[in-house]
């Protein structure tokens, strides 16, 4: 008995996907195609300065190369990282850096409360915000130099107000347990007018339909703030303690200004210690600074860690 072969069946030249690979997955390849530009700057920038950083703490180095064009650099492994553990400058640089981060925190409850004020319909209010608003666009360093002059104890507001109560003026930069505070004042002047407008924002999105409910079963006051209000702006909150954290731990421009850390070193905090150890006329020590550059990072790398996981963990939710 003899089988037939059954006709091959040709395709329709319809269904044949003559297209090239990236057409097939352009929808997928064209974000990377944007992203790539700022991915490589990024790397390059970055992400390499971070390791080679890391890697620098290794060594004892003072940025320069021998005659020959050989690396002076010479390896004493964990060596600077002991000699931290030793450096009373160090822990006041630390202590001084958790000073900023508890105390700078205070600009996203006072960003808050000026939003709030700011969100009402009243005459003038656009002049309000205008002042409010001002210390953002205005840079750290004009910052700095103001509150110098107003610190001042001979010419300063704060000499003229201590002066008119028969006071004898305090000289807050030039004081050792005054110094941070005063710094720290004057970083939260810009910081919480940032936080205002973060909350500005995220007042316009509050739901009306919310708040008449709220009205409604006579919440009003703090209990319409803190069950209504509040939970609507949490993505708000969120990215105003994510920068207040990160700007208080990289503080530099202000403590740089006006104090270049002093007196005797009772402002400095780590970012600006780094300076003063690997490019000051105190040392040129390239690998102590690195060390102290490290150990800076990985407290931010702690930080924005554990907002990125607090952030995931509320997309599962």
């Amino acid at each position: 008995m003899s089988v037939t072969a059954l006709p091959e069946t040709s395709v329709p030249g319809s269904m044949v996907d003559n297209r090239s690979w990236y057409q097939r997955n352009r929808l997928r390849v064209a974000p990377w195609l944007f992203l790539a530009p700022a991915i490589i700057f990024f790397t390059i920038y970055v992400i390499a300065p971070i390791f080679q950083s890391i890697w620098t703490s290794f060594f004892e180095w003072n940025g320069l190369n021998n005659a020959d064009g050989t690396s002076s650099a010479k390896w004493i492994g964990l060596g600077n990282y002991v000699e931290l553990l030793d450096d009373e400058d160090f822990y006041t640089s630390l202590y001084n850096n958790v000073l900023w981060l508890v105390l700078y925190l205070l600009a996203v409850p006072a960003g808050l409360f000026i939003a709030l004020f700011l969100n009402q319909t009243v005459t003038g209010m656009r002049i309000y915000k205008s002042l409010f608003f001002f210390p953002f666009v205005i840079s750290q360093v004009v910052v700095g130099l103001i509150f110098s002059w107003f610190y001042n104890p001979n010419f300063g507001i704060v000499g003229e107000v201590w002066r008119f109560f028969g006071a004898a003026p305090p000289s807050i930069l030039g004081d050792e347990d005054l110094v941070t505070y005063g710094i720290i004042f004057a970083g939260l002047w810009p910081q919480i007018a940032y936080c205002m407008i973060l909350y500005l924002t995220g007042l316009n999105n509050v739901s009306p339909d919310q708040v008449e409910a709220g009205r409604l079963d006579h919440a009003k006051g703090w209990k319409m703030l803190w069950y209504v209000i509040l939970p609507q702006l949490k993505p708000a909150t969120f990215i105003a303690v994510v920068v207040t954290v990160i700007g208080a731990l990289r503080s530099f421009d202000m403590i740089a200004i006006m104090t270049q850390g002093g007196p005797y070193g009772s402002s400095n905090v780590l970012s600006y210690y780094m300076f003063e150890q690997a490019l000051s006329e105190f040392g040129f020590r390239m690998g102590y600074g690195s060390a102290i550059a490290t150990v800076l990072f990985f407290i931010m790398l702690f930080f924005i860690s554990y907002f990125l996981w607090s952030m995931y963990q509320d997309e599962k939710r």
